[in-house]
């Protein structure tokens, strides 16, 4: 269950949550967040069927999938973060050398509204994040041991 993989567009907001297929970038790769409970009950055996399935290699590879996936959306998105930053900054130096710019000062306006949109999105991953670890805890607490974080 591994995310899926794309190059994220920081140019529109709208379009930063579009992958090249046209679907929402950011929801498609929250994709094995919204599926755990399901991939845990449909993964993790119950008791009676203990020695079909190695409960330690499943929960293994659903920590390595939840860990890629969510080093993958936040680098997207502090990305975008970062380059949008960018924009506003140097929107900013110009404004100041012309005050009086209508058309400067609207763009600058777009841009820190996107930054603020961006940013935004920071805050709802770590919602997401925190509810999928707490998932991923309360089943696989007894069949795998992540490593401890550097």
């Amino acid at each position: 269950m591994a995310a899926p993989s794309g190059a994220a567009s920081c140019e529109d907001f709208a379009e930063f949550q579009v992958t090249c297929t046209g679907r929402e970038l950011l929801r498609v790769m929250r994709t094995i967040d919204d599926r755990i409970v399901h991939e845990l009950n449909t993964t993790i055996p119950t008791a009676s069927f203990v020695g079909k399935v190695d409960p330690g290699q499943t929960c293994k590879e659903l920590y390595e999938s939840l860990m890629d996936a969510h080093t993958k959306r936040e680098r997207i998105i502090k990305n975008c973060i970062s380059q949008t930053s960018a924009v506003v900054k140097t929107l900013k130096e110009k404004r100041e050398k012309a005050p009086e710019d209508a058309a400067l000062l609207k763009q600058l306006r777009k841009e820190q509204t996107k930054l603020k949109l961006m940013q935004s999105e920071l805050n709802v991953e770590e919602v997401v994040n925190d509810r999928s670890w707490k998932v991923f805890n309360e089943r696989c607490r007894i069949h795998y041991k992540p490593p401890k974080s550097q």
